[in-house]
């Protein structure tokens, strides 16, 4: 008799870099929720976004595509319609399915107004913000706040950003835990269930905690930012660009306090993020569902919080910003305790949650051929799946020249390679005549990125296979989506 089909659980955050968990090693993180379900599952130490900015890489998690497969390449590009997303094919596999939160594969604007056709979800209850289209049809939060608590939607509608340190009842995050409990509570079937619960947090503009989420904050054991005063010599210009011009302004406006200050709003953001999710797990194991749900914990992208003298996110690929933690608990199936260094990204997760389902390989190779079952790693049968991880930005956004508009004039395109040891970073010739900058860092030896090797004659044969090897993922990907998804390599 086969076994029978996972219930699973998908909770992501948004702008989370890899190490703000305790179990991550993070000293001022209070996530003893996070670290339990780490603990009991496994913990995936290289995880890597697909894209640095929020559409791109969330459209390559929920499609199993990389870029060049999916088509969306910046903030506000919008998901084709006939792309399918991995909802879709769990309906057809007998899940029924629910979305609590952000789902952010195409702009704001499209989804504010209607649902991608293909997006999957039986249940849809969405939000992107907080505060943001509030009068939107499919602003869910904000009926729901409206409705209960209309004082603070009010207060929210007239005055998004600038309302501080939301209360705990009415929190985005309370929100979307409480409608997914209400969910499992309230099923009155025996169908398997995929259910993603998606929050806000620890985004900018990292002053919406609880206050109460802020006590649990030890702010002494907050790391302080790394920051070189030569940060930028002999590394691609754009990079000094970004450092001027990030959506948050000019970083030369920022003194250490204020980063300070943004790094303690960032953790106690998680701190109360981790409540919640601990409320959502005691539900699982109060309806007797927690050994046979496959939980997921995953982001869409990191916070440079200011490292190397970067905000926010944007065109560069430091682990800050590109490196996202990963954790699965399903303990039916997966080892417990498991720690492990393969490079994985987040459109993997696509194949892992359908192969879990009960998907055939050859419909996975089919739908999403770049994408990998993570589910042998975690069961012991390899240790490894990629021999890369690739990330591309595309002029992806979100640019803060004064030129007022969302994306880089002239634009920025550039390309991350990460092997088992080292990381390539290439920024290509854009019109502006300067031909192929990057960097090139021994993640080995150098884990915090802050020695480039990229002119260092010593490591020139290591530059020139990384090279040749990002090369061959181009052509590979050309090859496989035509030249018109080449175009915008």
């Amino acid at each position: 008799m086969p076994a029978p089909q996972p219930n699973i659980l998908l909770l992501m955050t948004d702008q989370q870099r890899y190490d703000s968990l305790g179990c991550t090693g993070c000293p001022a993180a209070n996530t003893p929720n996070l670290n339990r379900l780490a603990a009991q599952g496994i913990l995936f130490e290289n995880d890597y976004v697909n894209n640095p900015i929020c559409t791109p890489s969330r459209a390559s998690m929920m499609t199993g595509k990389s870029l060049p497969g999916h088509g969306v390449y910046r903030l506000y590009d919008d998901l084709p319609d006939e792309e399918v997303l991995f909802p879709e094919r769990l309906r057809s596999l007998g899940y029924e399915t629910a979305l609590f939160g952000k789902l952010h594969v195409s702009s704001k604007d499209y989804e504010a107004s209607r649902r991608h056709p293909n997006d999957g979800f039986d249940i849809y209850e969405w939000c992107m913000e907080g505060g943001l289209a509030m009068d939107a049809p499919m602003q869910a939060y904000a009926t729901w706040l409206a409705e209960n608590h209309p004082a603070f939607h009010d207060r929210l509608r007239q005055e998004f950003r600038s309302v501080l340190h939301h209360p705990a009842e009415c929190h985005l995050t309370h929100w979307t835990v409480e409608r997914a409990i209400d969910f499992l509570e309230n099923r009155r079937h025996e169908k398997p269930f995929f259910c993603m619960v998606s929050i806000f947090d620890p985004h900018n503009p990292y002053k919406d905690y609880p206050l109460e989420a802020g006590e649990r904050i030890d702010e002494a054991r907050i790391r302080e930012p790394l920051i070189h005063e030569d940060e930028f010599v002999g590394k691609p210009a754009d990079l000094l660009r970004e450092h001027h011009s990030s959506y948050l302004g000019d970083f030369a406006n920022y003194s250490r306090e204020d980063l300070r200050r943004m790094r303690f709003g960032y953790h106690a953001s998680i701190a109360f993020a981790d409540q919640e999710f601990g409320r959502l797990l005691e539900t699982l194991d109060s309806l007797e569902l927690t050994e046979n749900t496959l939980v997921i914990f995953t982001s869409d992208h990191g916070d440079m919080l200011g490292d190397h003298q970067l905000l926010v996110k944007g065109a560069f690929f430091y682990d800050p910003n590109v490196r996202v933690p990963l954790l699965l608990r399903w303990p039916a199936q997966l080892h417990a305790g498991l720690r492990t260094p393969a490079l994985v990204q987040n459109h993997d997760l696509a194949a892992t949650i359908l192969a879990a389902a009960g998907a055939d390989a050859a419909d996975l190779a089919a739908w999403m051929p770049e994408a990998r079952d993570l589910l042998p790693i975690g069961r012991g049968e390899t240790n490894a799946v990629h021999r890369e991880a690739v990330c591309c930005y595309r002029n992806s956004g979100i640019s803060g020249e004064p030129n007022r508009t969302p994306y880089f004039d002239p634009p920025i395109h550039a390309t991350m390679l990460r092997d088992e040891r080292h990381k390539l970073n290439v920024w290509h010739d854009n019109g502006t005549g300067r031909g192929l900058e990057g960097e090139l860092y021994d993640m080995t030896t150098d884990p915090l990125e802050e020695h480039n090797l990229w002119s260092d004659p010593a490591a020139a044969p290591t530059r020139l296979r990384l090279t040749e090897q990002l090369l061959e993922w181009l052509a590979a990907h050309e090859r496989r989506h035509g030249a018109g998804s080449a175009a915008a390599i």
